[in-house]
């Protein structure tokens, strides 16, 4: 996004409005997509190979000469609309192929969520300069591939119910039930953190070797892998949730990244290197681990009729609150609050703890 500002003349505080219009897209996609109960009532592997595509095709158009902010802006929102179709339903599709061990499956998906995330730091940081036009056209072509196999590789599992009636109200009713409320509002304290903390690590990496004369690192590929690191919680977690149960593995992770929100400042002023590095990387483990499993929460406590649009509907609430925060500190931050702001992220870890506690029958499978 840096490089496109660049080339493009935009102005370097629209960076972040450029990273909200994906999730605008995401949340007006997936709210129509569960509106509409797109996942209940196609089969998910179509859905998810049609949007792959789609969102490829689109996320092309960023590449086009002599963009316009606003034309961009609808690109990235257009892409973030079609994601609706891969991220949700490809929980939906894990869920149709796993009654047990649902944790497990959906950590390796989530995992490989966090690495795709991870990826265009990974592209940006190789030796090889990479126009930002070569990054566009690997992660179209990525995402094109991946429908593919999706589509080839995986069938729709037998867990799914079909020919599901179109009901505009169905998406909501997985709220009034207790455990399904408590799994969801645990996710969105979660989600409050998560974005926001990707979106700004390179910033922090960044800023932190700005002033530390001793600080010696290739900033985008340190990004990647920090980011990516949290791919190997995301697994790990979901072994530990067979021992010890989702919701108190999931409770567990939300808890240290809490922490890790409360603490960051003690080590953003360190002066050591490593210290600062490695805790780092503890956060961004801790920050995504326990998504597959409040995602695990939520599907196993969801109707069966209507599963598929309400883990859409939670991913769309989820989205949205990334906005707020992703926002609230990019409009606050400062260079004197700089190393303090990102305790504002453990808002939602302690949101998301009160309504954990609040339920203690969150993990009717395990």
């Amino acid at each position: 996004m840096g490089d496109i500002a660049a080339q493009l003349h935009f102005d370097p505080a629209d960076l972040t409005r450029l990273s909200s219009a994906v999730q605008l897209g995401f949340i007006a996609g997936t709210l129509i997509f569960a509106i509409l109960s797109i996942a209940d009532r196609f089969s998910p592997v179509k859905v998810f190979f049609s949007c792959a595509i789609i969102s490829a095709l689109i996320n092309l158009g960023a590449s086009i000469n002599d963009m316009t902010f606003g034309g961009l802006m609808l690109f990235r929102f257009s892409t973030g609309f079609f994601l609706a179709g891969i991220y949700p339903v490809g929980m939906k599709i894990a869920s149709d192929h796993y009654r047990q061990g649902l944790g497990k499956s959906l950590g390796f998906l989530v995992g490989a969520l966090v690495l795709g995330t991870a990826f265009p730091n990974l592209l940006i940081s190789i030796a090889i300069p990479l126009s930002y036009k070569i990054v566009i056209y690997i992660t179209s072509l990525l995402s094109a591939l991946g429908g593919v196999a999706m589509l080839l590789l995986v069938p729709d599992g037998p867990g799914r119910k079909q020919g599901q009636k179109l009901s505009f109200s169905g998406f909501l009713s997985g709220f009034s039930d207790p455990q399904f409320k408590a799994a969801a509002f645990g996710y969105f304290g979660h989600m409050w953190e998560l974005y926001a903390f990707w979106v700004f690590v390179p910033v922090i990496l960044k800023f932190y070797k700005e002033h530390n004369a001793a600080a010696d690192y290739n900033v985008p590929l340190l990004s990647f892998l920090i980011i990516a690191s949290g791919s190997i919680s995301c697994v790990v977690s979901g072994f530990i949730s067979q021992k010890i149960g989702v919701a108190k593995t999931a409770t567990n992770a939300l808890l240290i990244s809490c922490i890790c929100c409360l603490v960051s400042p003690l080590f953003f002023f360190s002066n050591t290197t490593e210290a600062f590095i490695a805790f780092m990387f503890v956060w961004s483990m801790a920050v995504i681990a326990d998504s597959p499993l409040f995602s695990t929460l939520v599907a196993q406590n969801a109707p069966e009729a209507s599963k598929g649009s309400a883990l859409t509907i939670v991913n769309s609430i989820g989205f949205a609150i990334t906005i707020i925060s992703i926002q609230l500190i990019s409009s606050l931050r400062t260079s004197t609050n700089a190393w303090y702001i990102y305790t504002l992220l453990a808002i939602g870890p302690v949101f998301g703890l009160v309504a954990l506690s609040g339920n203690k029958e969150t993990d009717p499978i395990t």
